[in-house]
């Protein structure tokens, strides 16, 4: 009863500085149950108290529900306040901050409480005019030059979550990380801010912010187009927003370069933040792609382009003679970064390709070939957006950045239109974008790249298998001796420090290994390559590939098992 008895003291003081009067209503109707011996909701009261919902590189994400461990009113509130102290402290007295917010439940609601608190604070807000993808607010503060940015988003995160991530600009950077997500040790220094800020009810807010009319929708457009080349646009897409804000620039900006023969998935085109017709809204997961398929067979399309929720990710799917086939998010990658760069030294151009080091290593070679620098990077575009000089980054869950001098992130609206612009170039020379794979695999081999994912219910079983296997890793894979082990926990003079094994074997079969960043799991990330000597060879190289893909799988399988 003691634990109870500080619980709900804990809880009646949140109460009394909520902001949200249904939030009140919720922590009090559950305190009522927990008091009356309800477990269940003991159980949940107990979580939602058992910290404050951690600001991070990635910003805030959380279920929306009542409490401090959770994404709602009160603690976006002091979020913005930390932020605006932040930005006063290391900037000026009057920061300039772009907001943006995608269809999601709340999201508007708490886009305009970050606009109020950044106005009464003396800063200079600039609300985005309607819901809009993510990729448009990391332009904003690149072209207002902005000292920050918010965008509420969770990206493809189920409909009961929300998220608040931050890109830094303007006087708060320098021109690397200029209209890029913030590192550390900025997110460390905020979530002191915000420790520090008012109880939710105290926060300071004031009307008065400057709503950004569609402008900002036309100059993104109109800049995205000046760096697209001619071609061909002869190419029927079938195009799904996954119920998010996609369609609000992608179809446009399709339009707008050439491409009139667009089919929209209708079931899934216009913003439904309960995201009705699929079971995760992340074009990736199994059947997420069902209704665009669907609809490619019935009007005889020629790809298949999709946006995930707020679209900074983009993915596509190619017709065989077996069926519509999925592209990976690696094998996007390469296409997109071979035509970014044979058109950049095509223009005389030069720069640098950089991917994250869990994306195949065949964007390495495609830069080499070139004669263009490549990086890798730790994992996330806070990270390959600066890298220096570059023209593309990818990283392979579907996040691709392809005019980074216009948006230093992910941006799924213009890779949707280089996707578009590839695919027609190639049609009109009577081939396809599988033939575009085939002639990066004839040239450099087969890269083949998959996942091995352990998900656990036990929290403790993660840092476990990753000491197990820093203790005690292979000596072989795949029948290979293993080449290197590099524990990354240590960094090195490419990269930070991160809780990773790298793992590769004398042939350059690699696997990296691990914790997930957002979820129960320990993520794997595999790739081997075959060599392809000529074309007659590369049907039997694809097979051996796939064949060894499947091996490898095994053996990390049996790697991880504690």
């Amino acid at each position: 009863m003691a634990d109870l008895a500080a619980l709900a003291q804990s809880v009646r003081e949140w109460i009394a500085a909520d902001p949200s009067e249904a939030d009140r209503a919720e922590l009090e109707e559950l305190l009522a149950k927990a008091e009356q011996g309800d477990d269940a909701a003991l159980a949940d009261l107990t979580d939602r108290f058992a910290g404050t919902l951690e600001f991070g590189t990635a910003g805030l994400r959380g279920e929306m529900t009542a409490g401090p461990n959770r994404m709602n009113v009160a603690v976006v509130r002091r979020a913005a306040a930390g932020l605006v102290a932040w930005l006063k402290d290391m900037v000026a007295n009057e920061p300039v901050v772009v907001v943006g917010f995608d269809a999601r439940y709340h999201s508007s609601e708490f886009a305009r409480d970050t606009a109020a608190i950044v106005t009464a604070a003396g800063g200079k807000a600039l609300l985005m005019p309607r819901e809009l993808p993510t990729p448009l607010l990391a332009y904003a503060v690149r072209k207002l030059n902005a000292d920050a940015g918010v965008m509420v988003t969770a990206s493809h995160n189920p409909p009961r979550d929300n998220g608040y991530k931050v890109y830094l600009g303007g006087r708060s950077v320098d021109e690397d990380g200029t209209g890029v997500q913030i590192i550390s040790p900025v997110d460390a220094e905020i979530a002191a801010k915000i420790a520090e800020a008012p109880a939710a009810n105290e926060v300071p807010m004031a009307e008065g912010w400057e709503v950004l009319d569609e402008s900002i929708v036309e100059e993104y457009i109109a800049d995205t187009l000046a760096v697209t080349p001619d071609g061909p646009r002869d190419l029927k897409i079938v195009y799904t927003a996954m119920h998010g804000v996609g369609n609000s620039l992608v179809e446009p900006l399709l339009h707008r370069a050439g491409f009139t023969d667009i089919v929209p998935v209708e079931s899934q085109i216009n913003p439904d933040p309960d995201f009705p017709t699929v079971a995760f809204p992340n074009p990736e997961e199994h059947g997420a792609l069902d209704e665009a398929i669907a609809t490619a067979e019935r009007v005889g399309a020629d790809i298949i382009i999709a946006s995930d929720p707020d679209a900074d990710r983009c993915s596509a799917a190619i017709p065989t003679a077996d069926g519509w086939r999925q592209l990976s998010g690696d094998e996007i990658g390469s296409i997109l970064g071979e035509q970014v760069a044979s058109q950049t030294v095509a223009e005389g151009g030069s720069g640098r390709l950089a991917s994250s080091i869990v994306s195949s290593q065949l964007l390495e070679q495609i830069a080499a070939h070139h004669g263009l620098d490549y990086s890798a990077t730790l994992t996330g575009f806070k990270w390959i957006a600066r890298a220096p000089e570059i023209i593309f980054g990818y990283e392979e869950a579907i996040g691709f950045c392809v005019h980074p001098e216009l948006v230093k992130d992910k941006d799924g609206v213009s890779a949707a239109l280089t996707i578009a612009t590839t695919a027609a170039a190639a049609k009109a020379e009577g081939h396809s974008l599988q033939d575009t794979l085939d002639e990066l695999a004839l040239r450099h081999g087969v890269y083949y790249t998959a996942p091995v994912t352990v998900r656990v219910d036990d929290l403790s079983i993660i840092p476990a298998t990753m000491a197990k296997v820093r203790a005690t890793p292979p000596t072989t894979l795949l029948g290979v001796p293993v080449a290197r082990v590099e524990d990354l926990t240590q960094g090195s003079a490419d990269l930070p420090p991160t809780d990773a094994l790298r793992i590769v074997t004398e042939e350059g079969d690699r696997v990296i290994v691990r914790p997930s960043g957002t979820e129960p799991k320990v993520k794997c990330y595999l790739e081997v390559i075959v060599p392809v000597d000529s074309a007659d060879e590369l049907p039997q190289a694809k097979a051996a590939a796939a064949e060894r893909m499947e091996r490898f799988k095994a053996d990390v399988s049996e790697m991880l098992t504690l």
